[in-house]
């Protein structure tokens, strides 16, 4: 992508993205696909056999795998070389949190660990506290955990910040009083990034030891899933922190907060979609291997349907994630670890692409959940006991849409980073919306004439589908203006057309160029999971645009406007059921998802 003009959050919703600007799977490196392996080889060798230990939190086994894991680089792919990491590319990082999310509960430790718990020292410290502190977590010795949450803050986390932060006498330290909860890797970790408020004004950011005085934890909470992870509170009783652990700046703890969230929603997208595909293989194994009226279930059409809608569903949220993925890479490129203000550029180009996480976000766990819900439906009976791993698959699945921001506060955020945007004149979009305006009202924009070409129509109803956004949105925009803000049934609406726009267009660019590197045949599975994904979503666009426009008029204003989303969002059904055929017919080939690298 370095020759291409890079495009920026939110601006793929202007107009056709070129497909070069789109990172797909195909297009990994030989060091992606060794890292694929590499991790693949140590989720099935070394977590999977201990499993049993890790549901029972045994810490000795989750710290020597934790080891072992920094042993093989799969903890330091973010941390420079010069703290003891490999410092590869976001790819790279994805490439791993892919595969590792087909380890269950494992998968929530190490995340926390990579993620929360390393990147706010390797953006936000300085070069004596990564010196001090990234070498041992990139090892795996020491394990990190990220204490930002309290009781009765829920998702307003700075606004509800109670965790004070007081200057001692002797200037040496400063004192924290106050207790996190819900703190992933709580029961193991040595080291914490924990928020709190200096002289209870400026929200400010920590490292902290456990062995610091007046630091400890609570009980380990009993959860629905994840039960291999360690969860608890954090408790702070005047609690000394040397002066020199204030990460970054006094004041500055939101920016770390929301910064990092950023990458942890992308990277929760990626674990999301390691874990679906992992159910598709349980799945598509025991369609195969249960038989009932004498024939395996496999056979049946109905069990066919769900094997394909679960490898449509896994494979548009895959086209997007990494095309969100590359975009921040290429944000990235020529941002040296060795520039003093690597931090804050590195966190301005992470995120310019604040839409594009929160869709991932969204996207990911929320397909996550589909799957292992279909999942435990395919095996019936069986897929309700404890025996197979689907239904430990299904608990686990659930706390994905509670965790780095509430899939509805990244519902709020999607269309609250569009239109501030917007409103600064870095996307026009408000003018982009009066020019359609417009257009619908004086011609169908939907009388065009589509090039002979394999998904052509796909293609030009992506489009239009991110016009109906613009619509619909613009719209929203002019009815409410300031007042927008409290129309969330509207802005969830809108937010979800934005995340299957995306998902749409990810879909059509991946299989566009599927086509040009394989050839039609090689690429038909492309062009069905496509066509197949979009005709689903395509007539649950509508319903989400008629439903926000009734919210806004009523008589002949609403009927215009409704008039105005039939235009732009009007399509010819497919035929679903052979397109469904052909895709469980190849995951049923391959025993799982179809697509390999």
């Amino acid at each position: 992508m370095a020759d291409k003009e890079i495009p920026q959050g939110g601006g793929f919703l202007l107009g056709p993205t070129d497909p070069a600007a789109a990172f797909v799977p195909e297009e990994f490196s030989d060091e992606h696909k060794m890292i694929l392996t590499t991790t693949a080889d140590f989720v099935a060798g070394d977590i999977v056999p201990m499993d049993e230990q890790i549901e029972a939190k045994d810490h000795a086994v989750v710290k020597k795998l934790m080891a072992s894991a920094g042993e093989l680089g799969l903890l330091g792919s973010d941390v420079p070389e010069e703290f003891g990491g490999l410092g590869l590319d976001k790819i790279s990082t994805a490439c791993i949190t892919e595969e590792i999310g087909k380890s269950g509960s494992f998968a929530v430790a190490q995340g926390a660990h990579t993620g929360i718990g390393t990147l706010p020292i390797v953006y936000y410290g300085n070069k004596e506290q990564k010196e001090k502190y990234l070498p041992d977590l990139a090892a795996g010795t020491k394990i990190a955990a990220y204490g930002l949450t309290e009781a009765g803050a829920g998702s307003d986390a700075v606004g509800g910040c109670r965790t004070k932060a007081v200057l001692s006498e002797d200037g040496k330290h400063y004192i924290l009083n106050g207790e996190k909860m819900f703190i992933t890797n709580g029961g193991w970790a040595e080291t914490f990034i924990v928020f709190a408020k200096i002289d209870n004004a400026e929200f400010s950011a920590f490292i902290v030891e456990r062995d610091f005085p007046g630091v400890s934890t609570g009980a380990e909470e009993h959860k629905m899933g994840i039960n291999g992870s360690s969860t608890t509170t954090v408790i702070l009783e005047d609690a000394q922190v040397p002066v020199e652990n204030l990460l970054y700046e006094k004041g500055k703890g939101a920016t770390i907060a929301m910064n990092v969230l950023n990458i942890g929603r992308y990277k929760l997208g990626c674990a999301a979609i390691g874990g679906a595909k992992g159910a598709l293989t349980q799945s598509a194994k025991f369609a195969k291997d249960r038989s009932q009226f004498g024939m395996p279930i496999a056979e049946f059409g109905a069990i066919q349907e769900k094997l394909a809608k679960m490898a449509a569903k896994i494979y548009a949220a895959e086209s997007s994630i990494f095309r969100s993925v590359g975009l921040i890479d290429a944000g990235l490129e020529g941002i040296s670890h060795d520039d003093p203000e690597y931090g804050a550029k590195a966190s301005a180009a992470i995120r310019e692409y604040a839409v594009e996480c929160s869709i991932d976000k969204v996207l990911g766990s929320e397909v996550l959940d589909y799957v292992v819900d279909e999942c435990v439906q395919i095996h019936g009976g069986y897929g309700y006991v404890s025996e197979y791993p689907a239904e430990r698959a299904y608990r686990d699945a659930r706390i994905n849409r509670i965790f780095e921001g509430t899939n509805e506060i990244n519902r709020m955020t999607i269309p609250g980073e569009l239109l501030k945007r917007a409103m600064k004149g870095k996307l026009p979009l408000m003018a982009a919306g009066q020019k359609l305006l417009g257009e619908i009202m004086e011609y169908s924009p939907l009388m065009v004439e589509l090039p002979d070409e394999p998904l052509a129509y796909e293609a030009h109803m992506a489009e239009m589908a991110k016009k109906a956004v613009i619509f619909v949105a613009g719209l929203a925009a002019q009815t409410y203006m300031q007042k927008l803000i409290h129309q969330q049934e509207i802005l969830m609406r809108v937010a979800d057309m934005v995340i299957e726009s995306f998902a749409m267009e990810s879909c059509v660019l991946r299989a566009k160029k599927a086509i040009d590197a394989l050839g039609e045949e090689k690429a038909q599975v492309y062009m069905d999971m496509t066509k197949a994904y979009m005709d689903e979503v395509l007539p649950q666009m509508l319903i989400w645009a008629n439903e926000s426009l009734a919210a806004m008029s009523e008589g002949d204003d609403l009927r215009t406007m409704m008039i105005g989303a039939r235009k732009l969002l009007k399509y010819q059904p497919a035929n679903g059921v052979a397109l469904r055929r052909a895709v469980a017919a190849r995951v049923l080939d391959k025993n799982g998802y179809p697509l390999s690298y």
